[in-house]
C-alpha cells in the first residue's frame, strides 16, 4: 500500500497544498510550528476518521473558513484509489471512496492502513491505561470490521446506560430498564473482550521477539492483556456493582476499563521499568504493530513518524530504520542533520515553512553521500 499524493484545502494552517510522495522514505523537515505534524494528521484522519490529537473537526478547519478538504490518492494491488474527506464547522464529516460517498465513517476505517508513531507513544507504557486501550482499539478497528462494529455498539450502550443512571435520580422507575441495557452491554462487551484477548496473544509473540533483539537478548518482555472483568463473570459482576453504579451515575464494569501490562523479566515495566526500558518496550510494540498488520492483511501499512528519531538513541534509530524496509514512510524532523551518521536512504525530501511545502530535489543520492560520512 502506497500513498501517491496528498492534497489539502483549508486544513489547519494550510490554504492549499499538494504533496507527491514516493515509495520508501519521504522526509518533511523544518522548524517547529510550521505545519509538519498537520500533514501526518491529515493522512491519519483519512485512514481512521479520527485525529491522533483527539481534536474536533472544527478545530482542523483553517481559521475563517467553513470547510476543509483532504484528498489522498493511494495505490493498492496496482489499483489506484481516491479518498476524499470533508470537514464541516457544524455538521458531521463527509467521506467518499473513488467518488462514491460512504454512508458511515466505519466504512472508511481500514481502507488506508497506517501506523502512527510519535514521541508520545514512547510514554505509552508509563502513562494511564486509557492510552493503551486507545492503541489497542485503533489497531483492531483498522484490521477487523466486526470488532469496529462491536466496539461502536458497546460504547453506545455504555453512554446510554450512563445517561439512564443520571436520569434515575429524578425518576427511580427507570431502573426497570437497566436489565435491558445490561444484557446488551454484556453481549457487545464480551465480544470486545474475546477479540482483544486473541489479538494480544498474537501481538505478544511478535513483541517478545522484537524486544529480545532490541535488548541484545538480555531482557524478556511479556505483553499481557488485563481485562477488568472476564467474559464468564461479566453479567454477574455488573449486577453486583449495580448499586455502586447508581450511586456514582456511571458504569464501572466492562472492557472500557481494560489495560495492557508490560512485564520485563517478570516485573511490571510501568511501575519498575527505567525510562530506557519503557521506551524500548514501546518501540518494540510499534515495530510489532507494523509486522502484524502486514501478516494479517498481506500488505505493508504506511508508517507515519512524527519527530521520533530525535527521541531515540542511535542504536534504536538504526533498528527502527532498518526494520521498515519495504514500507512507505512519511516522517517529520527539524533538520537533515538528524541523519548524519545514519544509514537511511530517503526517496523524497520536502521543506516545510510558513504553511508551504517545497520539494527539495537538491537533496539527491549524491548529497546523501555527504550526509552519511
Amino acid at each position: 500500500m502506497v500513498i501517491r499524493s496528498l492534497e489539502l484545502l483549508n486544513y489547519r494552517n494550510y490554504e492549499k497544498v499538494r504533496l507527491d510522495l514516493e515509495e520508501g522514505i519521504n522526509i518533511l523537515f523544518g522548524d517547529n510550528a510550521q505545519g509538519k505534524t498537520n500533514l501526518l494528521e491529515a493522512i491519519y484522519l483519512a485512514a481512521t476518521t479520527k485525529s491522533h490529537r483527539s481534536s474536533k473537526d472544527r478545530e482542523m478547519i483553517r481559521l475563517g473558513e467553513d470547510e476543509a478538504h483532504i484528498r489522498i490518492f493511494l495505490e493498492q494491488n496496482q489499483i489506484t484509489h481516491r479518498i476524499d474527506l470533508h470537514l464541516k464547522q457544524n455538521k458531521p464529516k463527509g467521506a467518499a471512496i473513488d467518488g462514491v460517498p460512504v454512508r458511515r465513517s466505519s466504512e472508511l476505517v481500514g481502507f488506508l492502513k497506517v501506523v502512527f508513531f510519535s514521541p508520545e507513544d514512547l510514554s505509552m507504557i508509563k502513562n494511564g491505561p486509557g492510552e493503551r486501550r486507545r492503541f489497542l482499539d485503533l489497531e483492531l478497528c483498522q484490521l477487523d470490521k466486526v470488532y469496529l462494529s462491536n466496539l461502536a455498539g458497546y460504547n453506545r450502550v455504555v453512554n446510554q446506560r450512563n445517561n439512564l443512571l443520571k436520569q434515575m435520580t429524578r425518576d427511580a422507575s427507570l431502573s426497570e430498564t437497566l436489565d435491558l441495557w445490561d444484557e446488551q452491554l454484556v453481549s457487545y462487551g464480551s465480544r470486545v473482550i474475546e477479540t482483544r484477548e486473541q489479538f494480544i496473544r498474537r501481538l505478544g509473540g511478535v513483541v517478545e521477539r522484537i524486544h529480545s533483539h532490541l535488548s541484545g537478548e538480555k531482557e524478556d518482555l511479556i505483553l499481557r492483556y488485563a481485562p477488568q472483568v472476564s467474559v464468564q463473570d461479566f453479567a454477574r459482576e455488573l449486577r453486583r456493582q449495580r448499586d455502586r453504579d447508581i450511586y456514582l451515575k456511571s458504569t464501572g464494569t466492562g472492557p472500557h476499563r481494560d489495560d495492557l501490562i508490560f512485564e520485563i523479566n517478570g516485573t511490571d515495566a510501568r511501575k519498575y521499568g527505567s525510562q530506557g526500558q519503557q521506551r524500548t518496550a514501546a518501540l518494540a510494540l510499534k515495530m510489532a504493530e507494523i509486522e502484524l498488520v502486514s501478516q494479517i492483511t498481506g500488505q505493508q501499512p504506511v508508517l507515519l513518524l512524527d519527530d521520533v528519531l530525535s527521541e531515540l538513541d542511535r542504536n534504536r534509530q538504526n533498528y527502527l530504520l532498518n526494520g521498515i524496509q519495504g514500507t512507505q514512510v512519511i516522517m517529520t524532523c527539524t533538520g537533515m542533520e538528524e541523519f548524519v551518521g545514519s544509514r537511511v536512504r530517503f526517496n523524497r525530501v520536502f521543506e516545510v515553512a510558513d504553511a508551504s511545502v517545497t520539494p527539495r530535489e537538491d537533496v539527491t543520492e549524491e548529497r546523501q553521500e555527504d550526509i552519511h560520512e
